[in-house]
């Protein structure tokens, strides 16, 4: 599963889930500012007081989420999934949270988180075959996992013609990722090229042409202008930061012998993140 980061939408409404005004303001704020431990404050006194408020106990799995709170997101989310068991987007987020716990436990508690994970999606996806980030969810979890879990190739590709027959656009990109996947990397670059003909400013697809150009070592040039324009945008939820941007364009610029440039983009990502794991460890090898 993907790294999944800034995982909530910045905006809802105030009343949305039994606040009162003030509250539901105060919080939607901090969200918007990324205070989450406030947010999170707010949240679980929220639940506190009223326990089957689905919605509060589905922003606050978002929030532990966002958080690493791993445990405590499901614990919430799947509180939430119980309470209203038809709401799509809950159960999407659901499988976000298991696919992380997925990356992050043991040999023998992996396999359950993935299985528990793809049951979340599959679900997600039948309660609104025209939610497009459950179909999305249910590609990327295909496209990475083995079959002994539900993934492979096969129906990441029903996915994909699925998406494309929602919004073109999203659909190309969808194709664009399995032909990636699978080393088909002009036919990739070529779907890439159309979707940003459409939508000059995707920024996940410009983020996707940096990222395969770095992986590939095909269309380093192109890979780069993509990059740099996803730095004069605002990355949108569920897309990655500015500092995994300044990271593969640092892999785009050592592919292209530019150390200084290299060295400078890996810095630049680690002002955004200190602690950016790849950041830190390409600074390390640079010579």
């Amino acid at each position: 599963m993907h790294r999944i980061t800034g995982l909530f939408a910045l905006a809802f409404a105030s009343t949305a889930f039994g606040l009162d005004p003030t509250q539901g303001d105060r919080i939607r704020d901090l969200i918007r500012h990324r205070q989450y431990p406030e947010a999170q404050a707010e949240l679980e006194q929220a639940v506190a007081a009223n326990p089957r408020d689905a919605e509060a106990q589905y922003r606050l799995g978002k929030v532990r989420l966002d958080r690493g709170q791993l445990d405590g997101s499901v614990s919430a989310l799947e509180t939430a999934t119980a309470l209203t068991p038809t709401n799509s987007e809950y159960f999407r987020v659901l499988g976000d949270a298991y696919g992380i716990s997925a990356q992050r436990a043991g040999l023998f508690s992996k396999l359950g988180f993935a299985r528990k994970c793809k049951a979340a999606y599959d679900k997600a996806v039948e309660l609104d075959p025209k939610n497009i980030n459950a179909r999305w969810s249910v590609m990327e979890f295909c496209r990475q996992a083995p079959g002994i879990v539900g993934g492979g190739m096969d129906g990441a590709y029903v996915q994909a013609a699925a998406i494309k027959q929602l919004d073109s656009r999203r659909g190309l990109a969808a194709y664009a990722m399995l032909y990636a996947t699978e080393k088909k990397y002009d036919e990739a670059f070529a779907m890439f090229a159309e979707a940003l003909k459409a939508a000059p400013d995707d920024y996940e697809v410009l983020y996707q042409v940096g990222r395969f150009a770095a992986i590939s070592g095909k269309e380093l040039d192109r890979g780069v202008a993509s990059l740099r324009h996803c730095l004069e945008l605002s990355p949108p939820a569920n897309s990655p930061g500015h500092a995994p941007v300044q990271w593969r364009l640092g892999n785009l610029l050592e592919l292209k012998g530019d150390k200084a440039g290299a060295r400078a983009a890996y810095e630049a990502a680690l002002k955004i993140d200190p602690n950016f794991p790849q950041a830190i460890e390409a600074l390390k090898k640079l010579p």
